[in-house]
């Protein structure tokens, strides 16, 4: 979504701000601007651009303004179409006032009739524009900073962060934060902010994370913070290790492609990572002499394990329901877990869309937990439905890729998954990731419940190991054939159907999703028995199926009366299978088959193929790939 980047210190910041910003344009933008305080007039001199960091780059070219206080964004269109002039920053009338802002404020209609009656006058479509116009005619009743932001955040409601600055306090800018995340970054007489550390986690390793619900006053050398009701607070400053080379294409054509390339080596770092806090590190193995194994584990270190998660022992052991909440692949990753948690841990586990769940009844069931689910930990959704729970006597985890994020920051407990920076809007190794973290949590609640072995934990890994393998090895199986010639032929449809039973039907979703994503081709995805309910009058040879198998007897032989469906209705299909699945592989016009694994994790072992598949046919269409159209990778927004 949106990005922040801002500065006040010793240097000029137009080359850091550009650079920052180039930093967040994995977000999803469409427009990007620049704003400082000239060093020589004490007044703002700006630029600002549709299109890319780089078209505000070249519209730079020549500027000769730059100063030691300064602001850049790139803007995700949410109010106003797209064009230079609802881009930020934006000002007030007098042009003294400017401000950028990430995030939506709601009811701002209503603020904007009142203040054009009182004469301001709007030159853009944005909702942060009226942001800067009610701050000035605040700001013009108080004639100081503390109060007129105390009054602005009393009336503004929504999720929003923004950063303002005033050419009548040259040297200082304001940062003000609610439901949606700013950070800041501290050298000696250097201050950076921004809506994600990556911006300046080259300069400073030294961060505060803005508090909910707070404001702070920022010069080069102090940060004067306060709580929405004005009491003072100390900003808490911490060490945080990130490198932004992690984030390099390394000889890729895309960011997607490194990414798919990349999930062997994050699901194997998945399961090391559980390894080293209680399985295997702390697991000794007493070989008997028929061969056998007795594993032992350190209760004191298991006992650490749930701890992190927010959960003690006992609680694990008397667990009754788990309730997942995400959004987009995130739900995806989810609606598998839902079965191992059902088969494993022999309890109800429900899943909610996180965009729905605040309007539903909650229910506090003993003996419960809610995980959260998110690659950047700030999708606005889901941290809106924590913050539901949150009040509630019910546990809370978050699941997310970045530990610094705000879920983790307001969750009981956390999971760190280990998929590393995820550039491409599309998510691919955090699905992934998500996948074989919730399918370890699953059977660590399973033995802890005395339902498994440690040996039967054990295979699991093993099991998972294999998977990871699979879903890498099927990419170079069929990756000549791909390329040379089912992406040419399938680029060449317009619209596709995607079917799956069982545990494959939200692997059928997810793989609709991504061909929307990045293909812009529509696709509709359907669980393959309902098929006879209606979307079966959409079938045709010129339409294609898509359809995962399992590797569950009773639902395949479904699986295969669905394709029989398919093909007695001249159906065009395509078939992701397994070893040894002859009958659903001759049905088909276009089959792709895997090795088999542990039934509950075939869709992740197809999953590599999958995505593959969809990116080449997108890159014959032209598409652009890593960000496409519309699209955002940290959805900051309700």
């Amino acid at each position: 979504m949106c990005g922040i980047v801002a500065y006040v210190g010793k240097r000029r910041c137009r080359d850091y701000i550009i650079r920052g910003l180039k930093r967040l344009e994995y977000r999803g933008y469409d427009s990007a601007g620049f704003i400082c305080v000239d060093e020589k007039h004490k007044r703002f001199s700006y630029f600002k651009k549709s299109g890319k960091v780089s078209d505000l780059e070249k519209g730079l070219d020549g500027f000769e303004h730059d100063g030691f206080v300064g602001m850049g964004h790139t803007r995700w269109a949410t109010h106003g179409v797209v064009n230079d002039c609802n881009a930020h920053p934006h000002f007030n009338c007098k042009k003294n006032i400017s401000l950028v802002h990430n995030g939506i404020i709601e009811g701002y209609e209503e603020i904007r009739k009142k203040l054009i009656f009182e004469g301001h006058e709007f030159v853009s479509s944005t909702d942060t524009e009226v942001v800067a116009h009610y701050f000035s005619s605040i700001f013009d009743f108080y004639k100081d900073l503390k109060p007129a932001i105390l009054d602005l955040v009393s009336k503004l409601k929504g999720a929003y962060s923004f950063v303002l600055s005033m050419e009548e306090y040259p040297d200082q800018i304001v940062v003000v934060r609610h439901n949606s995340p700013l950070v800041l970054g501290k050298l000696e007489d250097e201050i950076f902010v921004a809506s994600d550390l990556l911006a300046f986690s080259d300069k400073t390793k030294n961060v505060c994370f803005l508090p909910e619900d707070s404001f702070a006053i920022i010069k080069k050398d102090s940060v004067d913070m306060y709580d929405f009701s004005g009491k003072k607070i100390l900003p808490i400053w911490q060490e945080v290790k990130f490198e932004f080379d992690a984030v390099d294409k390394q000889g890729f054509e895309h960011y997607m492609l490194k990414e798919i390339y990349e999930q062997k080596k994050v699901i194997d770092n998945t399961i090391n990572f559980c390894r080293l806090i209680g399985t295997d590190s702390k697991l000794s193995a007493n070989t008997k002499k028929d061969n056998s194994v007795d594993y032992k584990i350190d209760l004191e270190y298991q006992d650490r394990i749930w701890q992190q998660l927010g959960l003690s022992l006992k609680q694990v052991k008397n667990l009754k329901k788990v309730n997942l909440v995400a959004a987009g692949t995130s739900w995806h990753a989810c609606r598998i877990a839902q079965f191992f948690f059902e088969n494993f841990c022999k309890i109800p586990a429900s899943v909610y869309l996180a965009s729905e769940f605040c309007y539903m009844p909650l229910f506090n069931h003993e003996d419960s937990v809610y995980i959260f689910v998110s690659q950047s930990g700030e999708t606005a959704d889901t941290l809106q439905a924590l913050r539901k729970v949150s009040p509630l006597s019910i546990p809370t985890i978050t699941i997310t890729n970045v530990p610094s994020s705000t879920m983790v920051r307001e969750a009981d407990g956390f999971f760190p998954m280990q998929a590393g920076p995820e550039i491409s809007v599309a998510s691919t190794k955090a699905f992934s990731s998500q996948i074989s973290v919730l399918y370890l949590l699953a059977n660590r609640i399973a033995l802890e419940k005395g339902l498994i072995s440690l040996e039967e934990m054990k295979r699991a890994e093993d099991d998972l190991f294999v998977s990871a393998q699979i879903l890498e090895q099927s990419i170079e199986n069929y990756k000549y054939k791909i390329t040379q010639k089912l992406a040419n032929k399938y680029s060449k449809f317009d619209k596709f159907i995607f079917l799956g039973r069982h545990i494959s039907y939200p692997f059928a979703m997810e793989a609709a999703l991504k061909l929307k994503e990045i293909s812009y081709i529509f696709a509709q995805c359907y669980p393959a028995g309902e098929l006879k309910h209606g979307p079966i009058a959409l079938i045709d040879k010129s339409t294609p199926v898509v359809l995962f198998s399992s590797l569950h007897e009773i639902v395949y032989k479904k699986i295969i009366s669905n394709a029989q469906e398919v093909k007695a209705r001249s159906g065009h299909l395509v078939v992701f299978a397994f070893d040894g699945q002859d009958e659903l592989i001759n049905l088909a016009n276009t089959s792709f088959i895997v090795p088999r694994v542990n039934p509950f994790l075939g869709p992740l072992a197809m999953t590599g193929l999958m995505q593959f598949f969809i990116y080449q046919i997108t890159k014959k269409l032209g598409c652009s790939i890593d960000k496409p159209r519309n699209l955002a990778k940290s959805v900051t927004v309700e």
